[in-house]
C-alpha cells in the first residue's frame, strides 16, 4: 500500500463567510474567555471603510488551523490619504505552526498599506524587526485614580453618549462616532470653557487583575495634563478602577504619585510615516476585548 497523503494546509483571504468559523476556531484555541458570538462580532469594525478582507487564514481541509485578523483604515494625516492594515490576532493549532508565518507574510504582500501591530509577543517582535518594523515608544506609568480634586474649577467629565456628541466637533467628532460602538474601548470628554479633551481608554490587567485604565487616545494634550487629575476620579468613581497607565506615545504627561512601570511593545512598518503619526485608533485595541 502507498504512503498515506498528507492533506494539503491551503492558504486564504478572511471573507464575511468565514467569520463564524474564524471565530469558533479562535475560542476554541486562542481564548475560551472570550464568547464565539463576541469573537465574530469583534472582528467587524465600527467604522466604514473599504477593506479587502478580515485577514487571512489556514485551512487544512474543510478545517481552519489558523488564522490572522487584520484591521483596515483610511486616515487623513498632512493632507494625505493614508491606508493602514492593522495586525491583530493571530493563532495557529499546534500541529500546523510551521506554516504561521504564511499568514503574516499575505498580510504584510499587501500594496499600498502602512502596517501596524499592536500587541506583539515577544517571538513576533523579533520576527517583526527582521521583517522591518520598528518600536515605537511606549514608555508606561501608572497613576493612582483618586476622588480629587474636590472642586471642579469649571471643569466637566462627560460619558454619556448624547452629552459627549453635543460636545465635540469636526474631526474629534467624527473619531468618536467611528469607535462609540467599539467592544474594546470606554470614551470621556473633558471639558472646561469651550476646550475639550476626547479620551479612549479600555480596562486592562496587569499581574492578571483587570483594575487599570489605559489610555489608548487623548485629543488635546495640553488639557489633558492640565485637567488629568479629573479624569481619574472619574475613572475611579464611575468605573471603579483605581489606577492608569499612560504611555508615552498616547500622550507625554506626568502627574503626582506616577509610577514607571513595564512597557507593552507595539510596532509599526512604514516607507513614508514618522512614529509619531501613529496613533491606536481604528484597530483591534479600540475592536478587541481580551
Amino acid at each position: 500500500m502507498g504512503a498515506l497523503v498528507e492533506p494539503a494546509v491551503e492558504l486564504g483571504p478572511i471573507t464575511v463567510a468565514d467569520l463564524p468559523e474564524v471565530a469558533q476556531f479562535l475560542h476554541d484555541q486562542l481564548d475560551p474567555r472570550v464568547p464565539v458570538e463576541c469573537w465574530s462580532a469583534q472582528i467587524i469594525p465600527t467604522w466604514s471603510v473599504d477593506q479587502p478582507n478580515h485577514g487571512f487564514l489556514l485551512r487544512c481541509g474543510a478545517e481552519v488551523v489558523g488564522a490572522h485578523l487584520a484591521f483596515y483604515s483610511d486616515r487623513r494625516i498632512d493632507g494625505r490619504t493614508e491606508r493602514f492594515c492593522n495586525l491583530a490576532a493571530w493563532c495557529v493549532a499546534q500541529p500546523y505552526r510551521s506554516h504561521g508565518v504564511r499568514l503574516l507574510r499575505a498580510l504584510l504582500r499587501q500594496q499600498g498599506y502602512h502596517f501596524t501591530d499592536l500587541s506583539p509577543s515577544i517571538d513576533v517582535q523579533a520576527l517583526n524587526t527582521r521583517l522591518g518594523f520598528v518600536a515605537l515608544d511606549t514608555s508606561t506609568v501608572v497613576v493612582p485614580n483618586v476622588p480629587w480634586p474636590v472642586r471642579s474649577d469649571g471643569v466637566r467629565v462627560l460619558s454619556h453618549f448624547p452629552d459627549i456628541k453635543k460636545s465635540l466637533r469636526a474631526e474629534d467628532l467624527s473619531v468618536y462616532l467611528d469607535h462609540a460602538g467599539a467592544a474594546a474601548v470606554q470614551h470621556a470628554v473633558i471639558v472646561r470653557g469651550t476646550q475639550t479633551c476626547h479620551v479612549m481608554f479600555r480596562r486592562v490587567r496587569r499581574k492578571n487583575l483587570p483594575l487599570f485604565a489605559a489610555l489608548v487616545h487623548v485629543s488635546n494634550h495640553r488639557l489633558f495634563r492640565e485637567t488629568g487629575r479629573h479624569l481619574f476620579g472619574h475613572l475611579l468613581l464611575h468605573h471603579g478602577l483605581p489606577a492608569t497607565l499612560i504611555e508615552s506615545h498616547v500622550v507625554d504627561a506626568r502627574f503626582t504619585g506616577s509610577v514607571q512601570v513595564s512597557a507593552r511593545a507595539k510596532m509599526y512598518r512604514s516607507d513614508t510615516l514618522r512614529a509619531d503619526q501613529i496613533d491606536y485608533l481604528y484597530s483591534e485595541l479600540t475592536s478587541m476585548r481580551w
